[in-house]
């Protein structure tokens, strides 16, 4: 049989007369004709946007680097900034309790992010904003004895500490869970066999298992990240002047609202959007991670390893020779 005929021929043996060799994708023309569509209402919606006088465009113009609108600006990142370091440092206290055997700290770790996760943000932090009409002194005291130090709830809670406090808080709960995912996303037998080398639990932890754990955290975090340059918008309504509150203040005395309130909206856009370039660098980075653990797992495979076999992680075969 010849090398053509072999081509063409069936698998049930008779001849095949379609030529596979030559085949090719046939053009297709309902979809080009939904890309132009789309493309077409995309073109006029931004006409109408664009040459509407409703939205204002030349007070966007005047108004965007604001002095005022780029201080709230700044207020608005400095809330981010500090609000997720405090929320990933208590979180991962938060889900290491979470994991532990110890039942007070693992109820205690499960109320507060009941009570976190529970609760709008919103509510949160006007609680925390009018704190002074349920305490109007903070103290420290020893429990049903004499009182240590006290201070004016007023003088401690600003505007300021409330809005940190609030978001903060919030963003410990959420960061507690995705931690405790990424936990328990590390192969169980890395902590068995780090035990068995002799290492601490929380050199364990340290060394071991946050490293891998690493990959399933990075990515919801920076969506959470994403999520709190968002919601600091809501800080405004307790007098915090961060770039909501910055454009409220001045469409207060213009009258100008939907232009003042168009520039808020872009330059959430563009923190976001350089935000979302960023996490889709780390969601590479950690994907190629994803793949060498897979063309690790093929290798041992074909080593003629058994899949049941404890084989340590490079990171614990370098903690191991320490």
């Amino acid at each position: 049989m010849s090398a053509h005929s072999q081509k063409n021929a069936s698998p049930s043996g008779g001849a095949d007369p379609r030529d596979v060799a030559n085949a090719h994708q046939p053009f297709r023309t309902d979809r080009l004709v939904l890309w132009v569509g789309t493309l077409a209402i995309a073109a006029n919606f931004a006409w109408i946007v664009a040459n509407n006088e409703n939205f204002g465009w030349p007070v966007v113009g005047r108004y965007f680097f604001d002095p005022t609108v780029i201080s709230g600006l700044y207020v608005s990142l400095g809330l981010t900034v500090v609000a997720m370091l405090i929320g990933i440092a208590l979180g991962l206290l938060l889900a290491i309790a979470r994991l532990s055997s110890d039942l007070l700290a693992h109820s205690l770790a499960g109320l507060f992010i009941w009570f976190f996760r529970g609760t709008p943000l919103l509510v949160q932090l006007i609680f925390w904003y009018n704190l002074s009409t349920l305490f109007p002194t903070l103290s420290i005291a020893i429990p049903f004895g004499p009182t240590l130090a006290s201070w004016d709830t007023n003088s401690v809670i600003t505007p300021m500490t409330a809005a940190i406090v609030g978001l903060a808080l919030n963003e410990a709960a959420y960061m507690a869970e995705i931690i405790r995912g990424g936990l328990l996303s590390v192969d169980r037998g890395q902590a068995e066999t780090a035990e068995a080398f002799g290492m601490t639990r929380a050199r364990a932890l340290r060394r071991i298992i946050i490293p891998q754990a690493m990959r399933s955290i990075v990515p919801p975090t920076g969506n959470q990240l994403i999520s709190m340059i968002k919601a600091t918008s809501l800080v405004s309504v307790i007098a915090m002047a961060d770039l909501l509150y910055s454009v409220q203040s001045i469409y207060n005395s213009t009258f100008e609202v939907i232009p003042m309130l168009l520039v808020a909206v872009i330059w959430y856009l563009l923190i976001t959007s350089v935000l979302n370039i960023g996490q889709g660098y780390i969601e590479r980075y950690y994907g190629r991670g994803e793949r060498r653990t897979d063309d690790s797992a093929k290798l041992v495979k074909a080593a003629g390893i058994p899949e049941n076999s404890a084989v340590p992680s490079p990171i614990l075969a370098q903690e191991a020779s320490h």
